[in-house]
């Protein structure tokens, strides 16, 4: 597998009906980066570079127009492509891409027409479906069409529970209705290593990070941000999750840790890292990029000199992080020489690789 696997953006689909905190969300992504620069397909209509000077909240004074309805249905999959493509140039730095959907976009085209790009610099990386849990039961009844969009999603964030009078019902009809991870969020605000790796904030000559810009959101964050500093990164980020770490230097047995990944629990939200499978493929080592149900490894040559490691990091709540990691602790395989008759111990895997002839189809 050349080096370029690993190089490739992930394309985000971020979905869900008018008034769900979208661009919320989105502009929360922004000012929460941790360095990363995000590129977006945004407002139904448009494409832009999301550079480095980017304030949140000028998206839509920003969009280049690309016709009229919604973008699943006003664009074909040529023409996406064609913004993708601006948007994958090395020149433009971009580390992630996200798909603002229209309020009545079909979110299941839309996870096509990126299936069908033709830009090898780009994969596919999920759908996220956000939910107003103030308006669900509404929502539901005007559009009785949520529930199949739910059923496809590998992440829906409920959102505006601070409104919802019975959240916790609100909450359980959603776990009903989706196989997808559920994240409850107030303000859109949800941690952005749920949906991409975040890379370290670095100088940028001549530019300022997203990072340096926080100071201007929007002003329910930035009242809050002035009444008590520090608060909201304590109040909504990484503190309300569980984290467990796990490294082995004993390679992973591929069957072993396939069953683990099938049956990971539903408040697991993410999980990244590099997987060891040793004798199966010596030569590779396979990046994992989980985002609620949604799974994609990404073999990669081993780096010269690289010890040979399983680095994984898992993020959830509400998760048994001692139960887990005794789980992947059971993954451990032997290191000798695979039998001629498991030969096929890697199919389970190699069907979650991009372009594999096993590769699960769309949604």
């Amino acid at each position: 597998m050349a080096n370029s696997r690993s190089a490739q953006i992930p394309v985000v689909v971020l979905a869900g009906f008018l008034g769900s905190g979208k661009t919320t969300l989105l502009n929360h992504l922004l000012h929460r980066s941790g360095g990363s620069r995000i590129g977006a397909v945004v407002n139904d209509f448009g494409s832009i570079e999301i550079d480095a000077m980017a304030v949140a909240g000028a998206l839509g004074d920003s969009t280049v127009s690309l016709g009229n309805g919604c973008l699943c249905c006003a664009v074909d999959a040529s023409e996406l492509d064609t913004y993708l493509a601006r948007l994958a140039a090395p020149a433009a730095g971009i580390d992630v891409i996200v798909i603002e959907a229209s309020g009545l976009a079909e979110p299941q085209e839309l996870v096509r027409m990126v299936l069908a790009s033709e830009q090898p610099e780009i994969m596919y990386g999920g759908l996220v479906e956000v939910v107003d849990a103030a308006e669900f039961d509404d929502t539901r009844t005007r559009h009785p069409e949520i529930d199949r969009h739910l059923a496809l999603a590998d992440l829906v964030v409920v959102n505006k529970l601070d409104r919802a009078p019975d959240a916790d019902r609100v909450l359980g009809l959603v776990h009903g209705l989706t196989e997808g991870a559920v994240l409850p969020a107030t303000y859109g605000r949800i941690d952005p290593e749920f949906l991409f790796d975040c890379r370290p904030s670095e100088e940028r000559v001549g530019q300022l990070s997203f990072d340096d810009l926080h100071s201007h959101g929007g002003p329910d964050e930035q009242d809050e941000a002035d009444t008590h500093p520090g608060h909201l990164h304590a109040a909504h980020l990484h503190t309300a999750y569980d984290t467990l770490s796990f490294t082995s230097d004993t390679p992973l047995d591929p069957r072993a840790l396939m069953r683990f990944l099938d049956a990971r629990p539903e408040g697991l939200y993410r999980i990244k890292g590099y997987v060891d499978f040793g004798a199966h493929d010596p030569a590779n080592r396979y990046a994992v990029h989980a985002v609620g149900r949604f799974l994609r490894f990404l073999p990669e040559p081993w780096p010269p000199g690289a010890d040979r490691l399983t680095q994984l990091v898992l993020i959830g709540t509400g998760i048994d992080a001692d139960a887990l990691g005794k789980e992947l602790d059971a993954c451990r395989g032997a290191t000798e020489e695979p039998a001629e008759t498991d030969e096929q111990a890697m199919w389970g895997v190699l069907r979650y690789v991009p372009g594999s002839e096993d590769e699960p189809g769309t949604p």
